[in-house]
């Protein structure tokens, strides 16, 4: 099914998207564009080995620990985020995540180890208060395709697999 909506003066049609909650990563890092899940989802060996070497130092030493079922799922959970202090912070505060956060941005949010990750939860999460939670999600999943052929990618892509086209999506 698709959705009309108007933006930045002109009409765009998105697929209309299910919320799958064990997708909703509570610091706005939605796991339906993370490359771990998709590589674990699709079942992708070659994408594992590719993506590695940049998750050795969040707990991957083996393709095999390149797996997850989304950040709040009861099935496997990547290594780094079973461990999670911002999880461990909405827990605490009774909250679904840091959108519904008022000191967001937070000093675990401002220390992240990441800055990738830290730049997407700083754009995701007051897009996710402004928008709500379907039309981010859908808002997200459309940021995650390419501008030229529109296969899906992934956060912190630089290139599209399918076309070759250098991007910067995040």
């Amino acid at each position: 099914m698709l959705e009309t909506y108007f933006t930045s003066g002109y009409w765009r049609m998105y697929k209309m998207t299910e919320v799958k909650k064990e997708l909703l990563a509570p610091c706005g890092l939605y796991c339906g564009v993370c490359r771990i899940y998709k590589a674990h989802k699709d079942n992708n060996v070659e994408f594992k080995k590719e993506i590695l070497p940049t998750l050795n130092d969040f707990g991957a030493k083996t393709v095999d620990d390149i797996a997850c079922t989304g950040c709040l799922s009861d099935g496997v959970i990547f290594h780094f985020c079973q461990e999670c202090p911002i999880k461990d912070c909405i827990k605490s505060k009774n909250i679904e995540g840091c959108y519904r956060c008022e000191d967001f941005p937070c000093e675990i949010i401002t220390n992240w180890p990441d800055p990738l990750d830290k730049k997407v939860m700083l754009r995701a999460i007051p897009a996710w208060r402004e928008l709500g939670t379907k039309k981010w999600v859908e808002g997200e999943e459309h940021r995650y395709q390419c501008p030229k052929c529109g296969n899906q990618l992934y956060h912190g892509a630089i290139k599209c697999k399918k076309c070759g086209t250098e991007v910067d999506l995040d």
